[in-house]
């Protein structure tokens, strides 16, 4: 009881801050009806074809319907050596990508959002140009993942506060 005790007040108190689930009502929440009415521009490079199928992925656009918003996404990848061994050979390299993306409403071409988001990671520099190569096409994979991870979770919050008048 000792130990139920503290996860109750807990339970209640939270109940009375104003926390609400992003995706309430699931499927059919109004939250995932706005994503679903966002086509994605397409975006320039390798980079912007796996942000641009990442973000698709976790819109699940409904096919054949006329899409509400379009996403307009710019990305900017940088690799960057940073550890530098005495024979001046690079060895750690940061990899970024940062992306700044405008949610434009179709019917009036008014952007109704615009923001950013990025991430980096660390990659080590081997002996081996291959497992280097390697590393950064993983690195940035990961990457693509996370930013789109970053801009549809701003998406739902626009959503979120769109559907509440706010």
């Amino acid at each position: 009881m000792k130990r139920l005790l503290p996860l109750i007040l807990v339970a209640v108190s939270l109940g009375g801050c104003g926390l609400r689930p992003l995706y309430s009502g699931g499927a059919q929440g109004p939250v995932a009806q706005s994503l679903r009415n966002i086509e994605v521009a397409p975006i320039e490079g390798k980079a912007g074809w796996l942000v641009r199928n990442a973000i698709n992925d976790r819109l699940a656009a409904v096919n054949g319907a006329t899409p509400q918003y379009r996403l307009i996404v710019k990305l900017d990848d940088d690799i960057s050596g940073f550890g530098v061994r005495a024979d001046d050979a690079v060895t750690r390299e940061r990899r970024t990508l940062r992306a700044r993306y405008q949610l434009v409403e179709i019917g009036r071409d008014a952007v109704v959002l615009d923001a950013t988001a990025g991430s980096d990671a660390g990659i080590d520099v081997t002996s081996s140009e291959y497992a280097t190569i390697a590393a950064e096409n993983t690195a940035l994979e990961r990457l693509a993942q996370t930013v789109a991870d970053q801009i549809i979770s701003r998406l739902a919050l626009y959503a979120t506060r769109s559907a509440n008048g706010q």
